[in-house]
């Protein structure tokens, strides 16, 4: 009884109860509709048949008037079949036909019977008033009289048409039972188990909330709404889990290399009060500080726009951009630093590329990117170099390719590089917070995009991926 209060209280078992009620009434509608419109056919077509005897009566009478149509009655009363012909003198005492004896009042009323009466045929009335019973037999006739006032009632037997409307409605009757039945269990075995599947949903839930976020929601398979339902929590569970696991990594990250700047500037301040007390010591220590700042503050900016773009939210504006113009801005930006390394910074680039995107958040990434090849690759045996390659693949994608001849970066690392504050041990030695590939991942994220790296023997190739749909 509680299971079935549980199942109850699902909406799929009350929609389930709401249909099958629906259903019910609607059948039972068909069932009094169809034996209805089964009982007036049969009026109709028993009157029809009536109809037709009478009219072969009258063309008797009409051709051999009293002794004819006598003749006629008796010969058609021998013959088996459903029909009744009584011919009665002005008393109603049955001269003539297959009828021994009438319900009371018949013969009284010129025209149709309003009803159904009883009749018995000869040999049945004796038996049946012997055993207490009524005369078996309703029947439904016309009756009518002629110009010497002789009563002839035409009739026809009820026996088979009530049978097969009572037939008719038994099946009915049993179709529809047979079927409330089938919906009944249909709807609770669908209800129960609809309510398992939402108890395994509770109970992954719960295991959730007390903090298993490893647990994802059950997907049977079935690929219906339920699986819909759960597929779409378990990425957002994926979602959640990747954001908590970035936020972890930050907060170490955070901890482990902001400590480095923070120390070295309470050491400068605590060297400018313990040392010399000039001006000129003070105002140093003091310039030292501010570029410490500086760079603690760009870190944190850094950290927050990548917040707000890997969480899918943004104030910057997105509109039709020229990505090939950027390319050119930002080669030209970081050609005078790229000298000064003795680095050949180069750019391919074919025609105008129109984008929807943000300029500066493109620029911002492609510049992180091209300082990165810059960085690396001013220590490159040979001759240092860092290529631009700007082309739109044969699938519609438009692929931004930053090459250079440095070290590389190792293939089990790649993902790795663009984590927040992750640095390669040889990259230690370089300046740098280790957010400008975090930075760029996340600037293509929000544009629907990813990173590529690759191989460039020697060196590494970072490619900024743009779907074709990016295209305006």
């Amino acid at each position: 009884m509680a299971r079935l209060v549980a199942i109850m209280k699902t909406t799929a078992a009350r929609l389930s109860a709401l249909y099958l009620i629906l259903f019910a009434v609607c059948a039972t509608f068909l069932v009094i509709y169809m034996t209805s419109l089964s009982a007036r056919m049969l009026a109709v077509q028993t009157r029809d048949t009536i109809n037709e005897e009478v009219r072969g009566l009258d063309r008797a009478y009409q051709r051999g008037g009293l002794p004819f149509l006598v003749r006629v009655i008796e010969s058609r009363a021998r013959q088996p079949g459903a029909n009744l012909y009584l011919l009665a003198d002005t008393n109603g005492r049955i001269l003539s036909g297959n009828v021994e004896s009438l319900q009371p009042g018949i013969l009284d009323v010129v025209g149709w019977t309003e009803r159904p009466f009883t009749y018995s045929r000869f040999g049945e009335a004796e038996t049946r008033l012997s055993a207490g019973r009524p005369p078996p037999h309703e029947a439904m006739a016309l009756v009518f009289r002629l110009p010497n006032q002789i009563i002839v009632l035409v009739g026809r037997d009820l026996g088979e048409p009530e049978q097969f409307r009572r037939v008719m409605q038994r099946a009915l009757v049993v179709t529809l039972a047979i079927m409330c039945l089938g919906a009944l269990l249909i709807w609770y075995f669908v209800g129960r188990r609809a309510l398992k599947r939402i108890d395994r949903v509770s109970a992954a839930s719960r295991r959730i909330m007390a903090g298993d976020l490893t647990r994802r929601l059950p997907v049977s398979g079935a690929g219906d709404e339920f699986d819909r339902l759960s597929e779409n929590l378990n990425k957002m569970l994926d979602r959640i889990a990747a954001l908590n696991e970035g936020l972890r990594q930050v907060s170490d990250n955070i901890a482990h290399d902001l400590k480095t700047p923070l120390t070295r500037l309470r050491n400068r301040a605590e060297a400018a009060l313990a040392g010399n007390p000039k001006a000129s010591g003070y105002r140093e220590a003091l310039e030292r500080n501010i570029a410490e700042s500086d760079q603690l503050i760009r870190t944190f900016n850094a950290i927050l726009m990548i917040s707000r773009l890997e969480a899918g939210y943004s104030a910057e504006a997105v509109s039709a951009i020229d990505l090939r113009a950027i390319v050119a801005d930002v080669v030209e930006l970081y050609e005078p630093a790229a000298e000064e390394q003795g680095v050949t910074l180069e750019a391919v680039l074919n025609g105008p590329v129109k984008l929807q995107g943000n300029r500066e958040l493109i620029g911002q990434a492609l510049s992180n990117i091209v300082d990165n090849a810059i960085k690396y690759s001013a220590g490159a045996t040979g001759a240092p170099c860092v290529g631009v390659a700007l082309e739109t693949a044969a699938g519609g994608e438009v692929r931004l390719t930053v090459s250079d001849n440095g070290p590389g970066v190792p293939s089990q690392d790649r993902e790795r590089v663009t984590e927040r504050f992750v640095r390669l041990e040889e990259s230690r030695t370089q300046p740098g917070s280790g957010l400008g590939l975090s930075l760029a991942k996340a600037v293509m994220t929000f544009h629907g995009g990813h990173l590529a790296f690759a191989d460039n023997d020697p060196g590494l190739a970072v490619t900024m991926v743009f779907p074709a749909s990016a295209q305006a």
